[in-house]
């Protein structure tokens, strides 16, 4: 296996103004005895009801979220459908800001996941009994969802997986291994997620295949001109997120693909941050193949999505073997279904699929350039808010008229290490961020940083949640410079 990475170009934005010198984790350890710890009160905390077998379906628009009022913002007309925020955390009211990690789940999906473990739970495509019949057409309804969500111009390019991970291992492992050869080149960024390198870095060595990487440009974006100008008849794919989970930019992915498709390349897309935070239309794309994780878009973890064009799933082989993805077994060779049943082998997350249909359901009740309307306001004043920390150092794009930034901020603050800053921030204000490499380690090493915080916004927070968590990132800082 080769890799090569062309064009290095780094840039600080201009709040930053200091070379950030990486510092390791300091010894105090600070720890705020918990108390009070419980739930909110309000619609957030709405008891769970359950229904028959027969009616158990959670239909669009049920437990919808109130958000007709135009003296609320988003984040606070649906606010209450999320019990998880009500509580206190180290005696703090707790301000969840980890969304790119994980985002929390409504009430609404809750319910369906509780009704179908209560009312209807059995195997799928098997059984020809009332229950069996049940979850089944609540298992491909919410395959249905799924593809009318993201615009797939069947249910049929749709399959579960374990998750975005398990999705990317499998376009590697059944179109990788069957159309990659030595020579051939695939085309990452230097951005991407370990889940969009490493199984190319293992195909790779089983085919000889050139992984090849395009750097960032000096407004600390994948650099596309250079991207266009690696694209050649050797490459054979192009792997590419769709929004950073640590820069917060925001790929032009239906002008990538286009210049792909000019080489014969085909292009897969880490959708992870994008479907749960604006509209997506693959169709509009036209990605050959698209990844996504019920657990970033309020569904249940343990769920992912592959979007798969009809032609490319039909031509590539099983990735698993058993259960559900045969048509026919015999002693000495078995024959294949169809996509999407071809790589769905065994019993399938049920429970978690149909999770999955109501937070579609959910997503669409509030409607997709809604949410990503308000994020791109919560965006700008969270990059506006941090500007105003001596010594922070942000990563990514400045935001401007014709620059658009995901509503996360991944940054270093001079002289204290990022994992002391979440530290203190969650015992001492209730605050919870992420620090670490963001399982994006070639991306921190090109940086020249070992770890970042990051912040990460969804819909149901509020500018409130942003001015909170500044207030307590100052307070945290002056602790520390304290000390020297």
């Amino acid at each position: 296996m080769m890799s090569s990475i062309e064009g290095a170009v780094l840039k600080l934005p201009y709040c930053s103004s200091f070379k950030f010198n990486h510092t390791k984790p300091t010894s105090l350890s600070i720890r705020i005895g918990v108390s009070g710890r419980g739930r909110g009160s309000g619609r957030g905390n709405r008891a769970i009801r359950t229904t028959t077998a027969a009616s158990s379906s959670v239909k669009q628009g049920e437990f919808a979220p109130d958000v007709s009022s135009p003296s609320l913002s988003l984040g606070h007309s649906t606010r209450p459908d999320f019990p998880i925020l009500h509580q206190e955390v180290n005696g703090s009211k707790l301000v969840y800001l980890d969304n790119a990690a994980t985002s929390q789940k409504p009430t609404a999906v809750m319910k369906a996941l509780h009704n179908y473990y209560e009312a209807y739970n059995s195997n799928v495509h098997r059984g020809i009994h009332f229950l069996s019949a049940k979850a089944t057409d609540e298992y491909e309804l919410a395959r249905k969802k799924v593809a009318g969500f993201i615009n797939a111009s069947s249910s049929r390019e749709i399959v579960f997986t374990k998750n975005a991970t398990e999705a990317i291992n499998l376009v590697a492992y059944s179109w990788g291994l069957a159309n990659l050869k030595a020579e051939d080149e695939v085309l990452l960024t230097v951005a991407e997620h370990h889940s969009a390198i490493v199984p190319w870095q293992l195909v790779a060595e089983k085919t000889g295949a050139t992984l090849r990487f395009v750097s960032l440009n000096e407004d600390e974006v994948p650099d596309l001109m250079n991207l266009k100008e690696m694209l050649s008849r050797k490459t054979k794919l192009v792997v590419t997120h769709h929004v950073s989970n640590v820069l917060a930019c925001i790929l032009p992915i239906k002008e990538i693909v286009h210049w792909a498709h000019n080489v014969g390349a085909r292009v897969l897309v880490d959708a992870c941050q994008s479907v749960p935070h604006m509209p997506v239309d693959v169709q509009n794309l036209d990605a050959d193949f698209l990844v996504a994780s019920s657990h970033k878009m309020c569904g249940p973890t343990g769920i992912g999505i592959l979007y798969g064009k009809s032609d490319l799933l039909s031509a590539m082989p099983p990735f698993l073997g058993g259960g559900e993805m045969i048509a026919d077994v015999f002693l000495d060779h078995s024959t294949y279904a169809e996509p999407p049943s071809r790589f769905e082998a065994g019993t399938p997350a049920i429970g978690e699929a149909i999770g999955l249909g109501a937070a579609v359901d959910y997503l669409s009740g509030i409607g997709m350039q809604k949410i990503h309307n308000y994020e791109v306001e919560l965006a700008t004043y969270l990059y506006e808010s941090l500007c105003s920390i001596p010594g922070i150092r942000i990563y990514g794009p400045v935001p401007s008229e014709s620059v658009s930034r995901a509503a996360l901020c991944s940054f270093n603050v001079e002289g204290i290490h990022p994992t002391d800053i979440a530290a203190i921030l969650d015992q001492q204000h209730g605050v919870a961020i992420r620090s670490g490499h963001h399982c994006a380690q070639p991306l921190h090493r090109y940086l020249g940083v070992g770890a970042s915080a990051r912040v990460s916004l969804y819909f149901y927070n509020t500018k409130e949640d942003v001015s909170y968590f500044i207030d307590a990132l100052k307070e945290t800082v002056s602790f520390f410079t304290s000390f020297k």
